[in-house]
């Protein structure tokens, strides 16, 4: 689903005549297997948000190829990477990324509005995803009216509304207390077995870790230990 090919990135700083060149990633190959979990670890600073932001195409990769589905998405232009996030990949982010203006049904029927989906359908669509994850009576609401797992929740159910084959998470549980983590963690889980959506997860949080198939740790930039975790 996802095969990353000699990927390095680096940021440059400081205006031209001045610049300082930070290396982030070196040299990273791997790939993530369909409907497979894969969580990437790793301190502050070793280029886990980096490669995640590569990997959907948010920042364009100093060297190296990244594939998915086939599709090599790190020759791809804006418009298209537009068009290929809407099909092919779902986002998670830790702090929700919600529309406080909108409310729950509004944030979740946004993708499909912009897959330009009718009216009926998009009501059905939206309605049957609040149901699947709980929170159709919510429907109503706006952000701050729900919980940091309510929102959370929200969060995944537009990820979901197109059907992705591919959920990208950055750090989904980060705003999270234990107890709705666990529910989350769990609900991952089951959306991997039911559905059979591919997950690639960046964490610092053991037990988030825990729940992937395979595991990858990043330190300064580079690969220092992959292994099966279940």
């Amino acid at each position: 689903m996802i095969t990353i090919n000699n990927l390095s990135h680096e940021f440059v700083i400081g205006k031209k005549g001045r610049q300082t060149i930070i290396p982030v990633l070196k040299n990273i190959s791997f790939k993530v297997e369909k409907g497979e979990i894969m969580t990437i670890v790793g301190r502050s600073g070793s280029g886990k948000s980096t490669l995640l932001n590569l990997v959907s195409g948010f920042i364009r990769p100093k060297d190296g190829e990244i594939w998915i589905n086939g599709t090599k998405v790190s020759e791809l232009n804006e418009a298209k990477l537009a068009d290929f996030r809407i099909h092919h990949l779902g986002f998670i982010f830790q702090s929700f990324q919600l529309i406080p203006s909108m409310t729950a049904f509004q944030n979740v029927e946004l993708p499909l509005i912009l897959k330009g989906v009718s009216d009926r359908e998009r009501k059905q669509q939206t309605e049957e995803m609040l149901e699947r994850v709980g929170l159709l009576e919510y429907q109503d609401h706006y952000p701050s009216e729900l919980s940091g797992g309510q929102q959370q929740r929200v969060s995944i159910a537009r990820a979901l509304i197109v059907n992705p084959p591919i959920i990208l998470a950055d750090e989904p549980t980060g705003s999270l207390d234990s107890e709705t983590e666990e529910d989350l963690l769990q609900f991952i889980k089951e959306l991997n077995r039911d559905l059979g959506i591919t997950f690639l997860i960046i964490t610092h949080d053991d037990k988030v870790a825990e729940i992937g198939h395979r595991t990858i740790e990043l330190s300064d930039g580079k690969i220092v230990e992959e292994g099966v975790l279940v």
